[in-house]
């Protein structure tokens, strides 16, 4: 059932930089579920012979089925795209990419069903990105039958995905880096479905099985640079989430050479967290660092991070957001306090890949093992700038170094396996 792919797996990470994040947690909340809903797509099109379901996996006695909630509001698409980084972020649309499948529609009763890591869909982290992915998808391709599963507790992934099965679905996505082993799992149980897993590095994939990989340490190279572009105290602050998640430490050590590439001078202020859902602990982290002089804030430990990176802005002090372009998320659209002061957000474009994997799996093209998004393939950006008034010099840095990273001639000198410093012991070595 396994298809090799040790070798493939472990050039394309030397190559790229590669491995798995989230807002995983080790929170101590109990029950299976928070909730799931169930979308209805638009009347479908004439497609493809329907893809065969899977038999019921049978959920685990003491999972009970989320009870059915309505689905919240899809987070809008940046429409301005904000001067001068407009251009240079090369942020594609999912409206863009759906236009590239030109009328690609699924076949009758197709299911795609999501498992989130902690937290909801709402988040403004990676689940409410992996969920907007999908929603996307089912709006552009037709998909009659969606549904989704909030996880309240670590020790509920594997109950979680079974009640998931249990709807038949073709695809599976499961979020966060601590889902690998299940998900692996349930793959090999269930052949006829399609699962995408993100964040998920394994050395040998099911060949039903994608694991969604990001550049880290390219976003937060990025993020870095913008900081000390920005910073006048020559001190700057990252705000993380749990130290055993490899894609954190890329985001964090990504930062500190992100900045000193511009400013090898610079103070980094680093402080890892035991979650990813306590903003109250990262706003405390933020205004500690403030006090020691910092002057610009970067969260990179979901809510938690988001948290700091809140706190920093209404104080006036400059923030950058993680994961998906917090503005719309943190800061509502402009309409909380401190957006102008929101920079940035370094941007793993998790929706992006769930989208491109479920069109995959309508069209039978489905490939298990990595699939790997960098800047080089506009899957590491940097958001746009809203309404932060970014010096053009700052602007202009941030995107040469964008564009660096997109055409190799930069190099973040972070190891993308365990986001350890290159030449300091890391996997890379």
């Amino acid at each position: 059932m396994f298809k090799s792919k040790k070798v493939v797996a472990l050039g394309v990470i030397a190559t790229l930089g590669l491995v798995a994040c989230g807002s995983d947690d080790s929170g101590s909340g109990s029950g299976s579920t928070e909730a799931s809903a169930e979308t209805e797509a638009p009347a479908e099109t004439e497609a493809p012979a329907e893809t065969e379901a899977p038999a019921e996996t049978e959920a685990p006695a003491e999972t009970e089925a989320p009870a059915e909630t309505e689905a919240p509001a899809e987070t809008e698409a940046p429409a301005d795209t904000g001067g001068e980084s407009a251009e240079g972020s090369s942020y594609v649309t999912l409206e863009d990419e759906c236009a590239t499948y030109d009328g690609l529609q699924a076949p009758d009763g197709y299911t795609v069903n999501l498992v989130t890591d902690l937290g909801k869909v709402d988040d403004g982290t990676f689940n409410q990105f992996a969920y907007e992915g999908m929603q996307a998808a089912v709006e552009c391709f037709g998909i009659q039958n969606s549904s989704y599963i909030e996880t309240a507790s670590e020790a509920d992934y594997a109950s979680n995905i079974a009640t998931s099965l249990g709807d038949n679905p073709n695809v599976l996505t499961t979020v966060g880096f601590l889902l690998t082993d299940d998900t692996a799992a349930a793959a090999t149980d269930n052949p006829d479905v399609d699962f995408i897993g993100i964040d998920q590095f394994l050395e040998e994939y099911p060949e039903n099985m994608v694991g969604v990989l990001f550049n880290e340490q390219e976003g937060g190279y990025i993020a870095g640079a913008m900081a000390a572009s920005l910073s006048e105290s020559g001190v700057v602050g990252v705000v993380g989430g749990r130290e055993d998640v490899p894609p954190v430490v890329k985001f964090v050590n990504g930062y500190s050479a992100g900045a000193k590439s511009v400013n090898p001078d610079i103070n980094v202020l680093e402080i890892y967290n035991e979650s990813f859902t306590d903003p109250a602990k990262g706003a405390s982290d933020a205004n500690q660092f403030i006090g020691e002089g910092a002057d610009v804030i970067f969260g990179a430990g979901g809510p938690t991070g988001s948290g700091g990176v809140k706190a920093a802005a209404e104080q006036g002090v400059w923030a950058i957001g993680v994961d998906q372009d917090e503005y719309y998320t943190t800061f509502a659209g402009g309409s909380a306090p401190g957006s102008e002061y929101l920079a940035t957000s370094a941007v793993k474009r998790v929706d992006l890949a769930v989208f491109r994997n479920i069109a995959a799996a309508i069209m039978d093209e489905f490939v298990g093992g990595i699939y790997a998004l960098t800047a080089a393939n506009d899957g590491i950006t940097y958001a746009p700038f809203h309404d932060a008034d970014i010096p053009a010099e700052a602007a202009a840095t941030v995107e040469e170094v964008r564009a660096g990273l997109a055409d190799g001639s930069i190099d973040t000198g972070v190891c993308g396996i365990d986001g350890l410093f290159v030449g300091e012991g890391s996997a890379c070595d």
